[in-house]
C-alpha cells in the first residue's frame, strides 16, 4: 500500500506531521480526521530510491524475458481496464517481478512523477521495451485506448512465445543426437582407440588407410589438444567479431534463410512476425511508413529488415503496399492477393492478420514434421561413425586374427 507524507494541525492548534499507509490521498485525509487532524498537505512519499538501493543486480542476475513482458503486457492491460491510476498501477507491479524489471519499473515510477507520460518512461528502457512495444503504448495513450494498446502487446508477444518454444522443441532432439555424437567421438579417441593402437603396436601389423587415419586423430586428441582448443576459440572470438558488423549480421541473416530443411522454416516465421507487427501497428493507428520502420526492427533479421526498410523508402515516394510487396520477393501470390485486397478495401490490418495466422499454420506444420526430415540425417551420420569405427578398428583385428590362425 502507498505511503504519504502528511503536515496537518490537531484540535488545539498543534502542527504535527508524519507518514501513513492508504490507498488514495482521499483516504489518507479521512484517515487524518478520524485522529482529529486537520490534514495540511498530504504528499505521496518517494520510496523508489530505497528500493532501488535495496535492489543488486549483479551480471548473474536473469535478464527480462520475454515472459516477462507478456506478464507485465497481461497485468497492465487488467488495472488500465479497471481504471487504476497508472503511477498505481505501475507501482503495484513493481513489486511483483524480476530484479532487472523491478528496477526498470521504479525508474518508470519516478519518470511518470516528475511527469512524464508512460510510453516516454518506458522509452529509457530499450533493452527491456523496444520501439515496437513503446509505440504501441504511445498511441495508445493519445487515442484514450491504453488497455486496449496493452492487450495487442499481451497478444502479439504471447504469440511470439509460443512460436519460440514450438522452434526450441522441434530443435530439441537434433541438438541432444549431435551432443552425444561429439561426447562419443571423443571418448573415442581419448580412451577407446588408444587401446587398440597400443595392441597393434604390439603385433607390427600392416595397417590399413582407414585405422591410420583413427590412430592420427587419437594422438592429435591426446597430444595437440591446446592447439585445437586454442584453434577453436580463436575462430569463436573471429567469427563473433565478425558477426557484430553490418556486413557479417546481413551475411549470416541471409544465409539463415538458405539452410536446407530449416531456411524456409525459418523466414515463414519472420514473415509471420512481419505480418503480425505490421497488423498491429496499422490497428493502433501508426502511419504506414513509420509501421514499417518500428517493424523493420521487430523482425531482427538484417536481410529482410534492409528489403523492409527498401518497401518504405519506395511508399514514400507514391508507390503502393502492394506493389513494393510483391517486388521484394517475399510474398508467396496467395499473400500478394491478400495484401492487394486489404488495400482495395481499406482493410489491410485485418487481412495482415490473416498473413500471420496463415504463415503460423504453416510454420506450426513445418515444425511438427521437422524431426521426421532430420531424423534420416542424423541416423546416417551415426551410421557413418560406426562404418568408419568398424573398417579402422575391426578390419586390422581380423586380419591379425587371420595371420595368427595360418600360423
Amino acid at each position: 500500500m502507498p505511503l504519504y507524507e502528511f503536515i496537518g494541525r490537531e484540535l488545539n492548534g498543534e502542527p504535527v506531521q508524519g507518514t501513513l499507509e492508504a490507498m488514495d490521498e482521499f483516504r489518507a485525509a479521512r484517515m487524518l480526521a478520524s485522529r482529529n487532524i486537520t490534514p495540511i498537505e498530504i504528499i505521496p512519499k518517494k520510496q523508489s530510491e530505497s528500493a532501488k538501493s535495496a535492489l543488486k543486480v549483479s551480471w548473474l542476475t536473469p535478464q527480462v524475458t520475454l515472459n516477462d513482458l507478456v506478464i507485465f503486457a497481461r497485468q497492465m492491460y487488467s488495472l488500465s481496464k479497471a481504471g487504476i491510476p497508472i503511477i498505481r498501477a505501475v507501482t503495484g507491479l513493481a513489486q511483483a517481478n524480476s530484479k532487472r524489471m523491478q528496477l526498470a519499473l521504479l525508474d518508470v515510477i519516478d519518470s511518470l512523477e516528475k511527469g512524464r507520460n508512460l510510453s516516454s518512461a518506458l522509452a529509457q528502457h530499450p533493452k527491456i521495451f523496444n520501439q515496437l512495444f513503446v509505440s504501441v503504448v504511445h498511441v495508445g495513450e493519445n487515442t484514450g485506448q491504453l488497455d486496449s494498446a496493452f492487450l495487442q502487446l499481451a497478444e502479439y508477444l504471447e504469440r511470439e512465445q509460443a512460436t519460440r518454444k514450438q522452434i526450441k522443441s522441434a530443435t530439441r532432439y537434433p541438438i541432444f543426437v549431435i551432443f552425444a555424437l561429439v561426447a562419443a567421438l571423443v571418448v573415442m579417441n581419448i580412451f577407446v582407440i588408444p587401446v587398440f593402437a597400443g595392441m597393434f603396436d604390439k603385433f607390427n601389423a600392416e595397417l590399413p588407410a582407414m585405422t591410420v587415419f583413427l590412430l592420427a586423430m587419437s594422438d592429435f586428441f591426446l597430444t595437440k589438444w591446446h592447439v585445437m582448443l586454442g584453434v577453436i576459440m580463436l575462430c569463436f572470438v573471429i567469427t563473433n567479431k565478425y558477426l557484430h558488423t553490418q556486413r557479417g549480421r546481413l551475411l549470416w541473416d541471409k544465409s539463415k534463410l538458405k539452410i536446407p530443411l530449416v531456411g524456409s522454416v525459418i523466414e515463414r516465421s519472420l514473415l509471420g512476425r512481419f505480418a503480425r507487427s505490421f497488423s498491429m501497428m496499422l490497428k493502433a493507428g501508426v502511419q504506414l511508413t513509420a509501421a514499417l520502420n518500428l517493424v523493420a526492427d521487430a523482425v531482427n533479421n538484417e536481410h529482410m529488415k534492409q528489403t523492409i526498410l527498401g518497401m518504405r523508402e519506395r511508399i514514400e515516394k507514391g508507390e503502393s503496399l502492394s506493389r513494393v510487396a510483391y517486388s521484394s520477393d517475399l510474398f508467396t501470390p496467395l499473400v500478394m492477393q491478400m495484401i492487394s485486397v486489404g488495400e482495395e478495401t481499406g482493410r489491410v490490418d485485418e487481412l495482415l492478420k490473416e498473413v500471420a495466422d496463415f504463415y503460423d499454420r504453416e510454420v506450426d506444420y513445418d515444425l511438427k514434421s521437422l524431426t521426421s526430415k532430420i531424423e534420416p540425417i542424423l541416423i546416417s551420420i551415426v551410421a557413418g561413425m560406426v562404418l568408419v569405427l568398424a573398417l579402422g578398428i575391426f578390419t586390422p583385428m581380423w586380419d591379425m586374427m587371420g595371420a595368427v590362425q595360418g600360423r
